[in-house]
C-alpha cells in the first residue's frame, strides 16, 4: 500500500474514533440531565426513594405567632405537639397517629390558656411539620418563654398499658420504662446529624449543670400540679411522675415537662385522644396547672 494510501485509511479512522468520542459524550450529557444527583453526582434514581428535606442546621427557623394578650409582660408558654411531618410517632390500634393526635391536644391547652386570658401562648407547630428535637425548645428559649409542655402519646408492647405519665429532666432514668422511652424519643434526630451527647468543657458543664438543677426543681413542680390538676379528667399511671434523659427537656432557662396523655397502642386511651370533649377537659385541666405554676412563680 502506498504513503498516501496509508494516510487516507488512518484520517478515516481517526475520524471514525473522533465521532465515536462525541456520540458517547453527547450520551453521557444527556443521562446526566435526566438523572443527576444531589451534589453533580451521575445516576439512576429508584422509583421508590423519596427525599426528604431536612434542617440544615446552619440558620435558626422562624418563630411562631404569639397569641393571647397584647403585653409583653405576660408569661408566654410554649406548647409543643410532639412529632409531625415524615415521623409520625407511634401508631393506634385504629390507625391513630401520634403526630395527630398531640397537634389536637396543644390546640386544646393552647384554647383553655386562651379562653382564661391570663397568658400568651404559641406553638412550635401548628400543622404537619417536622422540627427537630433542639429545635422545638430552641424556640421557647428565643421567646424567653416562662414555661415549655411537650405533649406525647406514648406507645407500648402490650396492648394493656394505660395512663398518662409526666417527665422531666434527668441525666438517669427513674426506671427502665422511663429510659426507655427517652430513648425512643430522642432517636427522632439521629437522621439529623444533632450531637445529643452535650459534652463540653469543664468550665461550662459546671455552669449548665447548677442551671439545670434549678430548672429541674421548677420543672418537678410543674409536673406535680399536673398530675394534681388532672385527676378526675386524666387517668395517669400508677407512678405517673418519671425522669429521664428528654433531648426536648435540655433547656437551661425554663422549666420544661413532658406530658405522655396516654397510650395510643390502648384502645380506650386512644378513643379518649379522639374525642373532643375529652381533649377539651384534658386541655382545661393542664391550662389550670399552667395558671397555678405561673402564678406562683419559678422557684416557690
Amino acid at each position: 500500500m502506498s504513503e498516501q494510501a496509508r494516510n487516507t485509511v488512518d484520517w478515516r479512522r481517526l475520524s471514525w474514533i473522533a465521532a465515536i468520542v462525541m456520540l458517547f459524550a453527547l450520551s453521557l450529557a444527556a443521562l446526566g440531565a435526566q438523572f443527576r444527583l444531589p451534589g453533580g453526582a451521575l445516576g439512576r434514581v429508584p422509583a421508590y426513594v423519596v427525599r426528604i428535606a431536612l434542617p440544615d442546621g446552619q440558620s435558626a427557623i422562624g418563630l411562631p405567632p404569639i397569641e393571647g394578650p397584647a403585653d409583653a409582660s405576660r408569661p408566654l408558654v410554649v406548647i409543643d405537639a410532639g412529632h409531625g411531618g415524615h415521623d409520625p410517632g407511634a401508631s393506634g390500634p385504629g390507625g391513630e397517629r401520634e403526630k395527630v393526635l398531640t397537634l389536637a391536644l396543644a390546640l386544646a391547652v393552647r384554647d383553655a390558656l386562651l379562653a382564661d386570658g391570663h397568658v400568651r401562648v404559641a406553638l412550635t407547630r401548628s400543622d404537619d411539620r417536622f422540627l427537630a428535637l433542639t429545635e422545638r425548645s430552641g424556640i421557647a428559649s428565643r421567646m424567653h418563654a416562662s414555661l415549655f409542655l411537650s405533649i406525647h402519646a406514648d406507645a407500648a408492647d402490650v396492648p394493656d398499658a394505660t395512663g398518662a405519665t409526666v417527665y422531666t429532666l434527668s441525666d438517669k432514668a427513674s426506671d427502665a420504662l422511663a429510659g426507655a422511652v427517652a430513648a425512643r424519643e430522642n432517636k427522632v434526630d439521629t437522621i439529623n446529624g444533632v450531637s445529643l451527647d452535650g459534652k463540653g468543657d469543664t468550665v461550662s458543664q459546671f455552669l449548665v449543670d447548677l442551671s439545670q438543677q434549678r430548672m429541674r426543681l421548677d420543672s418537678a413542680r410543674f409536673a406535680a400540679l399536673l398530675r394534681r390538676e388532672g385527676q378526675g379528667q386524666i387517668a395517669f399511671r400508677d407512678v405517673p411522675l418519671q425522669q429521664a434523659a428528654f433531648v426536648v427537656l435540655k433547656s437551661l432557662d425554663l422549666p420544661s415537662a413532658l406530658l405522655e396523655a396516654g397510650y395510643v397502642s390502648n384502645p380506650a386511651d386512644a378513643r379518649a385522644m379522639t374525642s373532643r370533649p375529652w381533649r377539651d377537659g384534658f386541655g382545661k385541666a393542664v391550662a389550670r396547672a399552667i395558671a397555678i405554676f405561673l402564678a406562683g412563680g419559678p422557684g416557690a
